[in-house]
């Protein structure tokens, strides 16, 4: 199945004063129809940047250095503001991390999905507050009735997640991104949250692009994976290959570091150290510091490029007992 989102060579940057850093370096990924794609890292990696620059949100003094977001074989980068405004919330829609921030918390739940609705088509206030209202009772928020006059402030954390997951999906969009859409949530409301946005999937055929430091929750919802760090992504692969059989140092790390309920007396192996500091231009793998697999080239040669390893498995990595199957390698 043809991507219905393709990412080539993204590259952003933040402007100081004295200074440029390069927050997304080269990225490049896809997501097909009804799937998920999860973009994981530590905190600093980029994730967002990459949310907020695909739909061209990237705040100043941030700016978009190159590369090409395609959605449905458009170039989203190469639009005026004009021509993109109609394609958020409609075609592609996005649920930000905090709802706090996401919501206006002076105007009603419901005044805020009747503004996303009529802002993107023509129906009638009676038929739009119909659609609001389908749309709460679709994230099985109790008594919509009584929700939809209610204010943000009004509401539990989970509610307001709900509240802008129904936001993001009234239309029907085609890719839903969501930024670590239950970092602020407790167990039990991040498992329905989950769930919900599963459910979309599958009744929208939507694609997902799901950004997420919790591998437990790529454990459960994702299709394909892909591991960033320093601004660049370093394995993508399928979710089953990754946790299986990690490609990267970094990636494997991550995996030894998760907790796993088949295993409850396993002790945990942390990553040691602290990712770079946004924008290094260290001359070596900017993973080097951290990792324990390092072998002579990697203190002598900056990233290495992003090639096929296995079949459908991409890694970024000099030592070759992660490459057993690079002969030859193809880049990603």
């Amino acid at each position: 199945m043809a991507e219905i989102l393709r990412v080539e060579d993204l590259r952003v940057s933040y402007h100081g004063r004295d200074h440029t850093v390069r927050a997304v370096d080269g990225v490049s990924f896809g997501v097909e129809p009804g799937r998920t794609l999860a973009i994981v890292g530590e905190s600093g990696c980029g994730k967002t940047t990459i949310a907020l620059a695909t739909l061209g949100l990237v705040p100043s003094p941030g700016r978009i250095d190159g590369g090409r977001v395609l959605f449905e074989g458009r170039d989203l980068l190469g639009m005026k503001d004009g021509d993109l405004r109609p394609l958020r919330g409609r075609a592609i829609s996005m649920i930000f991390q905090d709802p706090s921030s996401g919501l206006n918390p002076v105007l009603t739940v419901g005044s805020q999905l009747d503004e996303m609705i009529r802002t993107h088509t023509a129906v009638s206030k009676r038929e739009a507050r119909r659609m609001t209202l389908e749309a709460l009772r679709r994230q099985r928020l109790a008594d919509p009735e009584r929700v939809v006059d209610a204010y943000p402030f009004q509401l539990s954390g989970g509610m307001c997640q709900r509240v802008m997951i129904a936001i993001a999906t009234v239309l029907r969009p085609k890719v839903i991104i969501a930024d670590e859409p239950t970092s602020a949530l407790d167990v039990t409301q991040q498992a329905v949250v989950l769930r919900d946005l599963d459910g979309l999937r599958e009744h929208l055929g939507a694609a997902i692009v799901l950004i997420t430091h919790d591998l437990g929750v790529v454990a459960g919802m994702a299709d394909d994976v892909a591991v960033m760090y320093g601004g660049r992504i370093v394995e993508r692969a399928s979710a089953a290959d990754v946790f299986a059989r990690p490609r990267h140092p970094y990636s494997a790390g991550l995996m030894a570091a998760r907790p796993r309920v088949d295993r409850p007396d396993e002790r945990l192996t942390p990553i040691r150290g602290a990712p770079p500091e946004p924008g290094s231009t260290a001359p070596e793998c900017a993973f080097l510091p951290r990792c324990p697999k390092a072998i002579s080239i990697c203190r002598s040669e900056p990233w290495p490029a992003l090639v096929e390893v296995a079949e459908a498995h991409h890694a970024a990595c000099f030592n070759p007992m992660f490459q057993p199957e690079a002969a030859p390698a193809r880049r990603g």
